[in-house]
């Protein structure tokens, strides 16, 4: 077994150093944690926009989680109630101490995104070390981009058609960002845009995906089952869409390190 692999490794280095690369990260788990910490961070998040935010930003995040996932229906009318004008009972039950918590404990996923990173560039825990405030801005553009999701999918007024295109750049961007930051800027800008043009081309086209898939799933597992049939279906679907993410980092960690790009980016053999 090591001769044959010294010679797919000789005959294939790219090949071989993906295959290693996607091994050392473990896709399935690191994407099974994230996607668990995405859902238990989603849930109270959307008490505390309930309670605290602006009518207008609630039916704004109502819009755009219906435009992200295409939903109608029984699905649609679920999240249109947990978006209903607030009580002060809903505030009272909350309180802003929960809601500080409820930031706090989100960093979660941060942390998590940082993991799947610094495994993807398989750099020390040591030397990919960040400071919390990263963790929490972090938190904070994605919220933002959560809110302004209904008006990137339909092009700013101007139709699906241009969604697509404006939903792709954007997610590129997030991504490469994203990188940068949770990595403490250890690994340049240029090195880290493959990955960030991998992970928006698959999960824009899993969004497409969910247009079809998701809408017909929801309504389907409310009825059969109600709101255990839907955590089942929605947390499915996260675990493919942060598999894909997985995949799109490490690829485009393992790609910029080859030679014909290395040198064009400027990629680093060994972090600094």
């Amino acid at each position: 077994m090591r001769a044959f692999h010294a010679r797919v490794e000789t005959r294939f280095p790219v090949v071989t150093a993906l295959v290693d690369r996607l091994v050392s990260v473990n896709i399935f788990d690191s994407a099974t944690r994230i996607a668990a910490q995405c859902f238990l961070t989603a849930v109270p998040l959307l008490f505390v926009v309930g309670a605290y935010a602006p009518e207008a930003v609630q039916h704004q995040v109502t819009a755009s989680v219906s435009a992200v996932f295409g939903l109608t229906g029984q699905a649609k009318a679920q999240v249109e109630q947990a978006f209903e004008p607030p009580t002060d009972d809903l505030r009272q039950a909350t309180g802003l101490v929960g809601g500080l918590m409820v930031l706090l404990s989100a960093t979660a996923v941060s942390r998590a995104v940082q993991r799947l990173c610094r495994r993807a560039w398989q750099l020390p825990r040591t030397e990919a070390k960040v400071a919390p405030w990263r963790w929490v801005a972090w938190i904070a553009l994605w919220l933002g981009a959560l809110v302004v999701q209904g008006l990137l999918h339909n092009g700013f007024g101007l139709g699906a058609g241009l969604g697509f295109p404006v939903v792709l750049v954007i997610q590129a961007v997030m991504w490469w960002w994203t990188q940068h930051l949770l990595l403490g800027g250890i690994v340049r800008w240029k090195p880290l845009l493959p990955g960030a043009v991998i992970t928006a081309v698959a999960v824009s086209g899993l969004s497409v995906t969910a247009h079809f898939y998701m809408p017909r799933a929801l309504n389907r597992a409310l009825a059969d089952y109600g709101s255990a049939g839907s955590v089942f279906v929605l947390l499915s679907w996260l675990i493919v869409v942060c598999v894909a993410v997985a995949i799109g980092l490490s690829v485009g960690a393992v790609l910029s390190q080859e030679s014909f790009l290395r040198r064009r980016l400027g990629t680093l053999t060994s972090p600094p």
